[in-house]
């Protein structure tokens, strides 16, 4: 039956998933999940990271994983959760998990960057940060969606509202951002991990879950089936 903040099966109860957008995007991208999931009857917890790089002052992982465990605080105290990570948030969830003030259940990679098995991560590599500082300016990097054509973008969408409601929320990260190295807390995979891929270039990683022991399962092209694969690649490949 339903309960309030949480599904009861037999007693116990259910975790909820926390869905963690990329810092290039906002929460919008996960609405039509979360809608999913709430209609049947899961809960679902969408956080903003839109504003955590307002002000252009490195480290921002810490402001990240307390953006999540504030959003926590509306479930109930001891209600575990399953996070939720799409493309570079995939990079986070260590620092999200150690933050987490209450049980992490497991760590489902959507599309997503890996972090590294032990010690920090670099939010970018130093290829991609090279291309990165050629879009900066005053130190910020343009919204993601107008690094690329307008036929590359369109392709995207699936119409005029969604991708105006997705573009509006955009934020402009500093390229500090990407010049940071993020944490990977010994022990924070020690629950179960899987790994969801949609395509090109993330297959290269769900290869890297299979090593690592985690279950990958793939859903070809599951969100942007109107473009083709080297489109997709050279996109996602940026995020």
């Amino acid at each position: 039956m339903a309960a309030a903040g949480g599904v009861v099966d037999g007693g116990r109860v259910e975790p909820a998933f926390v869905l963690l957008h990329s810092m290039l995007l906002g929460p919008s991208t996960w609405a039509p999940v979360a809608a999913r999931l709430a209609a049947s009857g899961a809960v679902a917890v969408v956080p903003s990271f839109v504003d955590v790089a307002d002000l252009d002052d490195p480290p921002f992982w810490p402001r990240v994983a307390a953006t999540v465990d504030d959003a926590l605080t509306r479930l109930p105290p001891h209600q575990p959760v399953v996070l939720v990570a799409h493309s570079n948030a995939g990079l986070l969830v260590p620092a999200v998990v150690r933050a987490a003030r209450r049980p992490v259940a497991g760590c489902l990679f959507v599309d997503a960057s890996l972090p590294a098995r032990t010690g920090p991560t670099p939010a970018a590599t130093a290829e991609r940060l090279a291309f990165l500082r050629t879009l900066a300016t005053g130190g910020r990097l343009p919204q993601w969606t107008t690094w690329w054509s307008e036929d590359d973008v369109a392709r995207l969408f699936p119409d005029r509202r969604t991708r105006s409601t997705v573009a509006a929320e955009q934020p402009r990260l500093p390229l500090s951002y990407y010049e940071q190295q993020l944490p990977v807390p010994a022990g924070w995979d020690r629950r179960p991990c899987g790994y969801l891929l949609f395509g090109p270039p993330y297959d290269r990683m769900a290869d890297e879950a299979r090593e690592r022991g985690w279950d990958v399962d793939e859903l070809p092209a599951a969100t942007c089936t109107n473009s083709s694969p080297r489109t997709r690649w050279r996109l996602a490949s940026s995020r």
